[in-house]
């Protein structure tokens, strides 16, 4: 029931606070090991969160894990998503030799984030879905701002505009794509969900 009530009791992972604003917060990652998907929505019937059965699976969330070993995986939150150069309006639309534009070939990459037992990716059970890669990420520094109701493409590009003006205003570097981190399932009430855009800085 806590899940519908936006009630967050799984994993999420480990960070300090170095700086708190009115407007965000920069936050130190800890060393962690995500299992991920790169893929076109289209692949997925237009849905851009079609990676999450294939995460779910290989997890063993949605029945039997689809990993070598089997064993299952605790669910973490956030599940992240990075759509690349979706929201950057300021850059050139970028055409490909034959004259077509690469609109519509928008790849979106899903992570769920392992539990912190999973120190390096070789100890995470190996995916049987070739689709699923395993890797380390290390130490990283995002500028974070929450947020509540649904993240709807409109409301997640306001938010990282506003942020990435707040985070060069205050003189950070920023350093890549932003990450979309939503901590509830699809069947949370829109009030109760919450949300987070993470931008890398130096």
């Amino acid at each position: 029931m806590g899940m519908i009530l936006g009630k967050i009791s799984v994993e999420t992972p480990k960070y300090d606070v170095i700086q708190s604003s009115a407007d965000y917060e920069i936050r130190k990652y800890a060393p962690s090991v995500v299992a991920e998907v790169t893929y076109e929505p289209s692949q997925f019937k237009g849905n851009r969160d079609g990676g999450f059965t294939v995460l779910a699976n290989y997890i063993g969330a949605l029945g039997n894990p689809q990993n070598t070993k089997p064993e299952k995986i605790a669910m973490t939150a956030p599940v992240i998503t990075k759509t690349p150069e979706k929201i950057a309006m300021t850059a050139p639309v970028v055409t490909k030799a034959g004259g077509e534009e690469e609109e519509g070939k928008k790849m979106v990459t899903m992570q769920f984030l392992l539990p912190a037992k999973y120190r390096k990716a070789e100890e995470a059970p190996r995916p049987l879905d070739d689709r699923v890669v395993i890797r380390e990420e290390g130490e990283r520094k995002y500028g974070v701002v929450k947020f509540g109701g649904m993240a709807t493409e409109e409301v997640v590009k306001e938010k990282v505009e506003n942020l990435k003006k707040s985070l060069e205003r205050d003189g950070y570097k920023v350093t890549g794509e932003f990450l979309l981190g939503r901590y509830n399932p699809p069947w949370t009430l829109p009030p109760l969900r919450t949300n987070e855009v993470m931008i890398p800085v130096e």
